[in-house]
């Protein structure tokens, strides 16, 4: 079999490219997810006035809406058409944690769901962590960079 052939046959047996419609998936639910926030901050934000009070409860929400979403199963199902739509950080991360806890339920509370529960998000804490100290010192120095200078 020479080249042109395995090429063919890669082809003819490869399915389609649809990085296209996943991406616009993605984009529309997750435009829809930032949607549905911007609606909870703007009714939080008429009832209680303040805008931090207003952006905690919106964060919260989404929290919950995730976490309940995740534990009726029907996040997952979502996610198979949004793709990278429903990774919004706060939805993502509180799916991440909910279905590591679900995951590991068998295996106790301790062991299982208190020993796993952070499995996978544990390393998006770690770097966003590292990432913001790095950010910060870098900040720093170009402050004490930019008052030497001026």
């Amino acid at each position: 079999m020479n080249e042109n052939e395995k090429k063919e046959l890669i082809k003819r047996y490869s399915p389609g490219s649809t990085i296209f419609k996943n991406s616009t998936l993605a984009f529309l639910f997750g435009g829809l997810i930032c949607t549905l926030g911007e609606l909870l901050f703007m009714l939080y934000l008429e009832l209680s006035g303040d805008e931090k009070t207003a952006a905690t409860l919106v964060t919260v929400s989404l929290i919950f809406i995730a976490a309940l979403l995740t534990g009726l199963g029907l996040f997952d199902k979502i996610a198979r058409y949004a793709g990278a739509g429903t990774l919004v950080p706060v939805t993502g991360f509180s799916n991440a944690v909910v279905s590591e806890a679900m995951d590991s339920k068998s295996e106790g509370y301790i062991l299982g769901v208190g020993a796993k529960i952070y499995t996978v998000a544990g390393p998006v804490i770690l770097f966003g962590l590292a990432s913001g100290v790095i950010y910060g010192l870098i900040y720093y120095i170009c402050g004490l960079i930019m008052g030497m200078m001026g």
